[in-house]
């Protein structure tokens, strides 16, 4: 068994991923802002760095053998950040950096989207052994977007634009498997099952939460809408998830699944 340091470890993905690998019978380091807490399980350590300062850094990663790096922010300084940890990493004698990054970030002109590629870029180029997996937006964070759009009564739906939700857990499964192993390069991109339109979502979110909202619909001016439209976020050819949205949505409210979304899907 390995010592894995995740960073992000208390966000979404992150402690999916620390008990996949605890499960596993790895010893693992959690790091973030905030200290991982309320598990109790052993072979677990928490580190309360914050990686835009590096404090404490040094310390997380003595030791270690693999680190899967989860910490980001969509208000920036993820570039610093991971400049940070690949330098720790480095003077470590860490062997091997898993990254985390998102499908399309290489065809999509969005803001964070172009410092994901610049971090993958910046890892690709640190000397350690490296492993980068793309995948398509979680579940959650589709959820946690429809429900804010969802606090007024009228609720715009970009027009033309599909997405393709993966389950987090089923990331966090295959983030363990490679980080278990040895460095792979840039690795096969990982998608939910269904591609959907974005009004299907919405209408199948709503449903489930039992809220009425006028949809109107919204189209997404410049490159960044053109690109959205011509699928540039999914990976049809790789829809290797299980769970789908609805599925998702239902272990949530504890209804039956409502396959209506995926009516209208398309590959």
């Amino acid at each position: 068994m390995a010592t894995i340091l995740v960073t992000g470890g208390t966000g979404t993905l992150g402690r999916a991923l620390v008990d996949r690998l605890l499960d596993d019978g790895h010893d693992v380091r959690s790091l973030s802002r905030r200290p991982h807490t309320g598990t109790g399980r052993p072979r677990l350590r928490s580190y309360a760095v914050d990686l835009r300062d590096g404090t404490g850094l040094a310390e997380a990663v003595a030791g270690a053998d693999a680190i899967v790096h989860c910490a980001s922010s969509p208000t920036g300084g993820d570039t610093e950040a991971a400049g940070r940890l690949v330098q720790a990493a480095k003077a470590a004698g860490v062997g091997h950096l898993v990254y985390i990054s998102i499908v399309g970030v290489d065809r999509i002109p969005f803001g964070y989207y172009r410092t994901k590629l610049a971090v993958e870029r910046l890892i690709e180029d640190s000397g350690i052994g490296w492993t980068v997996l793309r995948t398509t937006q979680f579940h959650n964070l589709v959820l946690g977007v429809i429900k804010a759009g969802a606090r007024s009564p009228v609720l715009p739906v970009p027009t033309g634009v599909r997405v393709q939700p993966v389950e987090v857990h089923e990331v966090a499964d295959r983030l363990a498997d490679l980080a278990a192993g040895g460095p792979a390069g840039r690795v096969t991109d990982l998608g939910g099952p269904e591609v959907l339109d974005a009004r299907d979502l919405v209408r199948t979110t709503l449903r489930a939460g039992g809220r009425r909202r006028l949809l109107v619909p919204l189209w997404l001016p410049g490159a960044t809408g053109a690109a959205l439209r011509r699928g540039a976020n999914l990976t049809p050819q790789h829809a290797d998830g299980q769970r789908t949205y609805a599925e998702f949505l239902a272990a949530r409210t504890g209804g039956a699944a409502d396959q209506s979304a995926g009516a209208n899907s398309s590959s």
